[in-house]
């Protein structure tokens, strides 16, 4: 598989997941991508069963444009670590419930990096903040980006706000009830 052929519209963040069942967790924030015009790619590889293409992927990340890459990956999650072995570049690991574990072993995994191959992570089935993640970093080397994230947590704020005044006006009976 050449990666270089697939990519399309100079993806900054590229996306990698271990499994098309993968792909669902990671959805919501692909939305935000798609959303805020922020240029992506997503690819099903796996560390176990495609490695070539995996390590191809991540070394050529860097001359394809990308800037992020957001690996999710279930059980024992060795996808965003092999990732980072092959690139420079930041990579964002999304541990993925599956298996007897849930996640958790997932989670050992892309948290227990060893020195010198780092990988961020985020919480179990997090792929809303990997790519929120993402931007922040993109938000590095372009102030457009920071706008947007301002904005976002703007709206979040104002989502709170009014959800605490409905609460304060009907009490938590009836808003619970309201909720139903």
């Amino acid at each position: 598989m050449d990666i270089r052929r697939e990519s399309k519209n100079n993806p900054l963040i590229g996306v990698v997941i271990g499994s098309d069942s993968d792909l669902p967790i990671m959805a919501p924030g692909l939305e935000i991508l798609e959303k805020w015009g922020i240029p992506f790619e997503v690819h099903i590889l796996s560390a176990h069963r495609t490695p070539t293409a995996a390590a191809d992927y991540a070394q050529t990340a860097r001359d394809r444009g990308l800037k992020v890459i957001i690996a999710g990956a279930g059980m024992a999650a060795h996808l965003p670590g092999v990732l980072a072995a092959y690139t420079t570049l930041p990579v964002v690991g999304v541990p993925i419930a599956s298996g007897e574990l849930k996640g958790v072993d997932a989670l050992y995994a892309i948290v227990q990096m060893p020195s010198g191959v780092p990988v961020a992570s985020v919480g179990i089935n997090a792929g809303k903040n990997a790519v929120i993640l993402a931007i922040e970093i993109l938000g590095l080397t372009g102030s457009v980006w920071q706008d947007k994230l301002e904005a976002y947590r703007k709206d979040q704020a104002e989502g709170i706000s009014v959800k605490n005044a409905r609460l304060q006006e009907l009490g938590y009976h009836k808003y619970l009830d309201s909720a139903k």
